[in-house]
């Protein structure tokens, strides 16, 4: 490793550890989202439930079944903190004196990304903790609750690469925000609460069959209700969701670019 990968490594680092300090500092940032989440999951097995009783769901643990869903939705407003954060640097002006640093605008821009990405990993694994109070089994065993927190962390790196990228090119907070409110509508377009097969209008199974949220869904319910019987979805999975990380961290790379050239 020459110096200036060393540079590099130790660059991010020091901004992901600073990134996670103000987060924790903020706790308002993921705290109601999560509650927000666990609640959702409290209703959607209360309410819902009954309906795993229908032959299309195999007799598969509705618990199961919906927990991605609080997972995924956990993302919206807790990766997307990273994008906050990153709004409030450039609001007081700490970003432009970052840029005069011999710090490298890579790791400039990532350690808020990896930030991310690890509070929604946190996040996802005291989801699953209710869900096992709840009464939560998980057919993958050990290895199911380890591959559905890989398949978070790379949800949440792809969604904290796209907050970042939006705050960038935002600049402040308010549009950075409205800008996360696009994945909303992606879990909702997607087999959110039952399974493809009981999707009645044409154009919501269309939407669902493009929806990157849907191969998400099906890798971490595959896991947890079938284990490892069928590894094609979960494969399927961790394909999309490294395209979408490429992409997203891509569109971040840009944009901070962009804002280097700005400011």
């Amino acid at each position: 490793m020459n110096k200036q990968q060393g540079n590099f490594f130790s660059d991010t680092l020091v901004m992901t550890k600073r990134s996670i300090v103000t987060i924790l500092r903020n706790p308002l940032i993921f705290i109601p989202n999560l509650a927000i989440s666990m609640f959702f999951l409290f209703v959607y097995e209360a309410g819902l439930s009954g309906i795993a009783n229908l032959p299309a769901f195999e007799g598969a643990n509705y618990l199961a079944f919906i927990l991605p869903v609080s997972i995924v939705s956990a993302a919206i407003g807790g990766a997307g903190g990273a994008g906050q954060a990153l709004v409030k640097d450039l609001d007081n002006g700490f970003f432009s004196r970052l840029l005069l640093t011999p710090s490298s605008r890579l790791a400039i821009v990532l350690g808020p990304i990896i930030a991310g990405m690890l509070q929604l990993v946190i996040q996802a694994g005291l989801i699953i903790c209710v869900g096992f109070i709840l009464g939560l089994e998980v057919a993958g065993g050990a290895m199911g609750v380890v591959v559905v927190l890989l398949l978070t962390l790379g949800w949440g790196l792809a969604f904290a690469g796209y907050s970042v990228g939006v705050a960038l090119r935002a600049k402040n907070a308010q549009s950075a925000q409205a800008g996360t409110f696009i994945f909303f509508p992606l879990i909702f377009l997607s087999t959110t609460f039952v399974p493809y097969e009981l999707i009645d209008a044409a154009w919501l199974k269309v939407a669902a069959s493009i929806n990157p949220v849907t191969y998400l869904f099906e890798a971490m319910r595959t896991v947890l209700i079938d284990g490892f019987t069928d590894t094609w979805p979960i494969v399927l999975g961790f394909l999309v969701i490294a395209g979408l990380c490429a992409i997203t961290i891509t569109f971040s790379a840009v944009s901070a670019k962009k804002a280097v050239s700005t400011d």
